[in-house]
């Protein structure tokens, strides 16, 4: 038996690359569990080398055109494997999901990753998670018979668990056409800049004159799942903005957490920061909120 973390792909399996969504939707139901799909494969192949996990198949997404790029017809459709690095270049106007590709590791997995990778790996420490959560996006999955569209927010279940079934694809991510006067940001706080963040949080509002009309606040790497903070959103609208209420809300989202300790930073440290980085994003967020 080789070591774990190996370099080497130890366990055999069948590669196949469909050029169609048809194709992989049929392959996906065939093989139901024994398959995994393979975008960026910046995570996938990490796991397989690791002997995490061992598909038997695995379904590569390189050649299927229909679920790539980014296009405009009401709301903003943003095919699943997309890279990171495309969505940084072409979608600056979306403040909040720009700066967290930019953030997101090193150069080479920018340009490898995808956004629907990012997603279906469903960890708590998705940077592109709360920028979406906050931009109320929804993702279309598609199977063989079927297809369903899932606000975000329902599509986490738990670490590493999507409402994803065994023969569906996460095809698009869809994001509402913006609010006149809207701004977002988002903030990481990590160890290093390529590592996972320990908190990180992204903030929308909308403003009219001085007046919040709409918000919205989400996190990451402090529950189980990337979440909102509705209760500190609710106390925001129809307020009138002000560094003070935003260190407020700032305080009262850190308490709707549910951080852990591990290996990465505490629970404390976690919720201190937390209050501290959703004050920061709310105060961009308003700047930007032209």
């Amino acid at each position: 038996m080789l070591p774990t973390n190996t370099h080497i792909l130890y366990p055999e399996f069948d590669y196949h690359a469909p050029t169609t969504l048809y194709e992989v939707t049929e392959l996906l139901a065939q093989y139901g569990d024994s398959a995994r799909v393979m975008a960026g494969g910046t995570d996938l192949l990490v796991q397989m080398k690791m002997e995490r996990r061992q598909p038997s198949q695995v379904i590569s997404l390189m050649h299927v055109n229909a679920l790539q790029g980014i296009s405009q017809n009401g709301s903003l459709d943003i095919g699943a494997t997309t890279s990171i690095q495309e969505i940084h270049r072409r979608l600056p106007q979306l403040y909040a999901l720009a700066e967290a590709c930019n953030g997101f590791s090193s150069i080479q997995i920018m340009y490898m990753a995808t956004l629907g990778g990012n997603l279906c790996n469903a960890s708590p420490a998705s940077d592109s998670a709360p920028p979406l959560l906050t931009y109320d996006a929804r993702v279309t999955l598609k199977s063989k018979t079927a297809e369903r569209v899932l606000p975000l927010e329902r599509f986490f279940l738990g670490p590493g668990k999507t409402a994803m079934q065994p023969d569906e694809l996460l095809a698009q991510i869809s994001i509402p056409a913006p609010l006149p006067h809207s701004g977002s940001a988002f903030i990481k706080i990590s160890r290093v800049v390529a590592d996972i963040s320990q908190v990180c949080a992204a903030a929308r509002l909308t403003r009219e004159g001085n007046t919040i009309r709409d918000a919205r606040i989400a996190l990451g790497s402090v529950a189980p799942t990337p979440v909102r903070a509705a209760g500190a959103e609710r106390d925001l609208i129809g307020e009138t903005f002000s560094p003070a209420l935003a260190e407020k809300i700032g305080k009262q989202a850190a308490q709707e957490i549910s951080p852990i300790s591990d290996v990465r930073a505490t629970r404390e440290y976690r919720q201190q920061v937390a209050a501290v980085i959703v004050r920061d994003a709310l105060l961009r967020a308003w700047e930007r909120a032209q």
